[in-house]
């Protein structure tokens, strides 16, 4: 009886002192996420995805060399943009006229035409906290232009600054043509940051929300266009690197100029599943022409809503025409003074 007693009082010590191993035992490795496949072998990347983000596209001068915002950086930055971003509280500390620009009487509310209920620039940062959408240059910042690229950008604000002679002197965004969020590259602006990829045999299509532009991708290895046709998108190509899909376009006409950009950039695209939840999407431009050197971007995309809606911009046009009409009146008005001087 009493060898009974000792015997378990030592297993029962054996297993008081097990306990705390048991609790420091290293868990089981989580199994890693991998991408449902097509039937040609290739991930599944299809759906419909979301890039908003208040991220800006290049670093802050104030955050210098900062690469990522810690937790509690992330959750003020947040909050401070939501708060200088929201038309409706601008709207009511704005003055009501600011003058005459381009022909027309610019007021606190042609400014901010939409209240805050239309915009949907997002609520969050990217994902991984970055302090910019611009990773390469390590500072954040978008290079400088080039003589060239200078002397460009210049006859375009030119145009701008004054009354319109034409179609042609307004911005190809205000002509409903191409808008710099539908790309490529495709980046954030303040609403409709929604595009719909679809995989099919031999092709790849990349359909936009905003300006209801479709990419119809080959990815059989056919090779571009002639270098004399040119595009407001320019001419895409795709192939797969082992689970990244690559897209590689070429031929732009230059007059959609990303960022300053001219017909001779050549776009890098590359998109690839990193979770159910995550389409991670990087970019790199190519423009010697335009920039001093290469450079890049990323954004982690996030899973869309259910359906992509009808983006109609302005139907009929009617604001081109009410703003060339303004600058004719405008030009009379000043010929008529100087008649009289």
């Amino acid at each position: 009886m009493k060898f009974r007693f000792v015997f378990a009082i030592l297993i029962t010590i054996a297993l008081l002192a097990s306990i705390p191993a048991l609790a420091q035992a290293p868990k089981a490795p989580a199994k890693a996420w991998t991408p449902a496949r097509t039937p040609d072998g290739h991930p599944d990347l299809q759906g419909i995805w979301n890039y908003s983000t208040l991220t800006p596209m290049e670093r802050p001068a104030e955050l210098r060399d900062k690469e990522f915002f810690t937790e509690q950086e992330a959750a003020a930055y947040q909050k401070r943009s939501m708060q200088t971003r929201n038309v409706d509280l601008d709207r009511e500390t704005a003055p009501t006229a600011r003058g005459i620009v381009n022909g027309t009487v610019e007021t606190a509310d042609l400014a901010n035409a939409y209240n805050e209920f239309w915009w949907d620039r997002g609520t969050q940062l990217v994902k991984t906290r970055r302090t910019s959408l611009v990773i390469d240059p390590p500072d954040g910042r978008i290079p400088p232009l080039t003589p060239d690229g200078k002397k460009r950008m210049a006859v375009l604000d030119e145009a701008n600054q004054r009354p319109a002679q034409g179609p042609e002197d307004r911005p190809v965004s205000e002509r409903c043509i191409v808008r710099p969020n539908s790309g490529p590259p495709m980046t954030p602006t303040g609403y409709n940051n929604n595009f719909q990829l679809v995989q099919v045999p031999g092709y790849v299509v990349i359909f936009n929300e905003q300006i209801h532009d479709a990419r119809i991708i080959p990815i059989d290895g056919r090779p571009h266009l002639a270098q004399n046709v040119r595009q407001w998108m320019g001419d895409s190509r795709g192939h797969w690197e082992g689970d990244t899909l690559v897209v590689e376009t070429t031929n732009f006409n230059g007059k959609a100029n990303f960022r300053g950009s001219g017909e001779k950039m050549h776009l890098v695209e590359r998109f690839r599943r990193t979770d159910k939840d995550t389409l991670l999407y990087d970019f790199t431009v190519n423009d010697p022409q335009s920039f001093t050197r290469s450079w890049s971007g990323q954004i982690p995309m996030s899973p869309g809503p259910e359906h992509i809606f009808e983006y109609a911009c302005h139907e009929g046009n009617y604001s081109l025409a009410t703003t060339l009409s303004s600058a004719r009146a405008l030009e009379t008005e000043e010929a008529a003074k100087k008649g009289s001087r």
